[in-house]
């Protein structure tokens, strides 16, 4: 069985700069990819300021309104939290989410960071599957003490399929060469074209930032949405995979 996963840093639904918010421009954008499974990171569950919601928005959560009625089944794990609301990390499914869990990685006061861990269940084969979201540190001392946790967790679902994505601000490709190398797994870029995605910024990719690792399963299928109006909406690029479970 063929499952289409998409992950995506939507900058809590603005343009690159903080110039325009466009979160129906988003949402309608990755409606058309038709994924199965959307990883979301920035993404916030609340946001007080009315002047950031749109028409037909009936819920302060970014991730209720992407998911609307294509993703019945959704978890979020509030990171940020500030004055005017909180953003984190989120995985929308049209799979049941049979259980999930927010780890909190936050190293220093300036950047609070998890990551969102949840079990689905594919009923027409089933087969579960573990899904993991991140957005990792901008130092690569953060950075270093989080995938030590993060790594050390996985190490306990060797056995299980699962695939772990994010914003791994990974620029450097350090953190990428760990975890193949210490979890004995893959990264979907690398395994598939020999080189790891460039995602950042939007308008003119230079940086490798975004990461898709996996295990127990088949890689079909890696790409960087770098057409159209993918480069117009987030800073980040999106990233789509496709595997066979």
């Amino acid at each position: 069985m063929k499952i289409k996963i998409l992950s995506y840093n939507i900058h809590k639904g603005f343009t690159i700069g903080n110039t325009d918010f466009i979160l129906n421009k988003m949402k309608q954008a990755i409606r058309e990819v038709d994924a199965d499974i959307l990883f979301l990171q920035e993404v916030q569950g609340h946001h007080s300021d009315t002047s950031f919601q749109i028409p037909d928005w009936k819920t302060a959560a970014q991730f209720e309104y992407l998911a609307d009625s294509l993703w019945p089944h959704f978890a979020y794990g509030k990171n940020a939290i500030y004055t005017e609301g909180h953003h984190g990390n989120a995985i929308l499914s049209k799979f049941p989410i049979m259980d999930w869990m927010n780890v909190d990685i936050s190293t220093n006061r300036f950047e609070q960071r998890g990551f969102l861990k949840a079990k689905i269940e594919i009923p027409e084969i089933e087969k579960e599957l573990i899904l993991m979201n991140t957005h990792l540190n901008l130092t690569q001392a953060g950075r270093n003490k989080q995938i030590r946790v993060i790594i050390d967790d996985l190490k306990k679902e060797a056995d299980n399929a699962w695939v772990f994505l994010g914003d791994f601000n990974d620029w450097n490709k350090k953190i990428a060469k760990q975890v193949q190398e210490e979890l004995k797994v893959k990264e979907a870029f690398d395994f598939l074209h020999g080189h790891y995605p460039a995602t950042f910024p939007s308008f003119l990719p230079v940086l490798s930032l975004d990461r898709i690792f996996f295990n127990g399963v088949k890689a079909i299928k890696a790409e960087v949405l770098d057409f159209g109006h993918w480069r117009s909406l987030s800073d980040h690029l999106p990233l789509f995979f496709e595997i066979d479970i």
